[in-house]
C-alpha cells in the first residue's frame, strides 16, 4: 500500500452497493458468536511457536442448521475437501470435483449480489454481458489449476489458496482467508486461535466486527497474522474479490475502501489470468484507528 493513498471512492461505492445486497450475510450474536479474549502476541518470522492468549476457540456457537440451508455456503462447504493441502502436490480434480465447482458458481450467480456484480463489470467492459461467459470467466479466475511450487505440478488455484487454505513445504500456512473455514476447522481441532491482533495498537475490536486480524495455527503451523471477513457470505467475497482483480492488471492490487464501518485494504495478486490471492487488511472501524 503506498503511502498516503487515499479512499477508492469508485470502489467503495459498488463495495457498499454489495455489503447492502448480501441477504445471505449472518448476524452476529443471532447467528454466531465469536470470543475475541487476548491480544495475539509477536511471532517471529519462519517460526511456528506462538503464545496462546485465546483459551478458548473463536466461535462459540455457529447456527449451522441456517448455515447449511442456504444453498451458496452449502455448495460452498462442499469444496473444501476437494484440495491437496501442500503446494508440489499436483491436484487432481474429479467429475464429482467439478460438478461441485459448477454447481457453486451457478448457486453464487443467482444471488443479488453477484448479479449486481455482473452488471457492474459489464457497464465497465470487464467481463461478457453473457451469464454463461461470464460464469467461464468466474471459473478461470477462482479454480483454473496452475503452479505455485515449480516443483511440483498444478497445484494451487485461487478458490482453494483464498478460502481453503495451503501450506508450503510442510512450513507455512499460505492463505486460508475465510471464516466458514475457519470454523469448520476449529469445530474438527485443527485450528487453535490464538488471539485477536491489532495493529500495534492498543484498541479492540468488537465481537460483531465483520472484519478481523487474527493469529492462529492450523495442523501445527502458525498463521502470525491472518486476516478474514466473519459472517459475510461466498458470494460477497467472490464478488469483492473478482472486482478488485478485474479493476487492475497489476501483479498485486492494494485498494484502500470504506465498506460500512470498515476502512479495508482489500489485497489482490493475480497469477496469470487468476487469482493468486486475496484478502481484506482491516486499518480502521467505527473510526476507530487500530
Amino acid at each position: 500500500m503506498a503511502r498516503g493513498q487515499g479512499v477508492n471512492q469508485d470502489l467503495s461505492k459498488v463495495l457498499n452497493e454489495l455489503w447492502t445486497l448480501d441477504y445471505n450475510r449472518l448476524k452476529p450474536g443471532t447467528d454466531y458468536a465469536i470470543s475475541l479474549q487476548g491480544q495475539a502476541g509477536y511471532v517471529r518470522r519462519g517460526s511456528n511457536q506462538a503464545s496462546d492468549h485465546a483459551h478458548a476457540s473463536l466461535f462459540s456457537y455457529v447456527n449451522e442448521q441456517k448455515l447449511k440451508s442456504i444453498a451458496t455456503y452449502a455448495h460452498f462447504i462442499n469444496l473444501l475437501d476437494n484440495y491437496e493441502m501442500s503446494t508440489g502436490t499436483a491436484e487432481t480434480v474429479t467429475r464429482q470435483e467439478m460438478a461441485e465447482n459448477h454447481l457453486f458458481l451457478d448457486a453464487i450467480m443467482q444471488t443479488e449480489v453477484m448479479k449486481h456484480a455482473h452488471r457492474y463489470l459489464v457497464s465497465r467492459r470487464l467481463s461478457p454481458a453473457d451469464p454463461l461467459q461470464f460464469k467461464e470467466q468466474l471459473y478461470n479466475i477462482w479454480f483454473r489449476l496452475y503452479h505455485r511450487d515449480r516443483r511440483g505440478g498444478e497445484d494451487s488455484c485461487g478458490f482453494e489458496h483464498v478460502f481453503v487454505g495451503e501450506t508450503r513445504h510442510g512450513a507455512e500456512i499460505m492463505g486460508f482467508h475465510n471464516w466458514v473455514q475457519f470454523y469448520l476447522q476449529e469445530k474438527c481441532n485443527h485450528v487453535d486461535y490464538k488471539g485477536y491482533k491489532a495493529r500495534g495498537q492498543k484498541s479492540t475490536p468488537d465481537e460483531d466486527d465483520h472484519v478481523l486480524n487474527l493469529q492462529f495455527s492450523w495442523k501445527g503451523l502458525v498463521k502470525p497474522v491472518g486476516s478474514s471477513f466473519i459472517g459475510v457470505s461466498p458470494e460477497f467475497e467472490v464478488a469483492l474479490f473478482t472486482i478488485v482483480f478485474l479493476m487492475s492488471n497489476e501483479r498485486v492490487t492494494n485498494a484502500i475502501v470504506q465498506v460500512d464501518e470498515y476502512h479495508l485494504e482489500v489485497v489482490v495478486t493475480r497469477h496469470g489470468r487468476s487469482i493468486g490471492t486475496s484478502y481484506p487488511k482491516l486499518l480502521s472501524s467505527n473510526n476507530r484507528p487500530l
